[in-house]
């Protein structure tokens, strides 16, 4: 792992420079591996795969929005749920994440978008006093509590993980 904020990729270091105008303290990190998949975050990290706040983006279908649904690592987003609270959702490929938040697959932050998203929190990201997130490249993250991210975000908390 690296924190020489200088040798950042280009989208990393304006997650850093956005990170440091909101006043948060802690550093965008690199990863020596890619950091795409949370079990790929969470090995490189030394973290449980839980504390892992993922980024996933949706399509809304009735006016094509973003929504972007920040889960829990171990979690997988309930659809039905999320599409209960933001209206019918459909599938964002590459080139409408890239568009639609400045960031590529895999290195989707929860800040900093192109386009301001429909957005909810996994309130499981709360069981945790610790989370990373990507910091707009696949191998940068940065640290930050539930309550920063929420505050950062202001998104609304909400059950999106789907339970068997």
């Amino acid at each position: 792992m690296s924190t020489d904020q200088k040798n950042l990729p280009e989208s990393a270091r304006r997650v850093a420079s956005l990170l440091q105008s909101l006043g948060h303290d802690k550093p965008v990190v690199l990863l020596a591996e890619t950091g795409r998949t949370s079990a790929e975050a969470a090995a490189g990290l030394g973290c449980e795969v839980a504390q892992i706040a993922k980024s996933i983006i949706f399509r809304r279908v009735s006016d094509n929005a973003p929504v972007l649904v920040v889960a829990s690592g171990s979690n997988r987003v309930d659809e039905a749920k999320v599409a209960a609270r933001v209206g019918e959702l459909g599938k964002a490929d590459a080139r409408f994440v890239r568009e639609a938040t400045g960031y590529a697959i895999g290195g989707v932050c929860p800040i900093g978008h192109t386009v301001k998203p429909v957005m909810l929190l996994d309130e499981d990201l709360f069981n945790y006093d610790s989370l990373w997130a990507a910091a707009g490249h696949p191998h940068a993250v940065f640290n930050l509590t539930p309550e920063q991210l929420e505050a950062m975000t202001g998104a609304p908390i909400a059950d999106v993980a789907l339970r068997a």
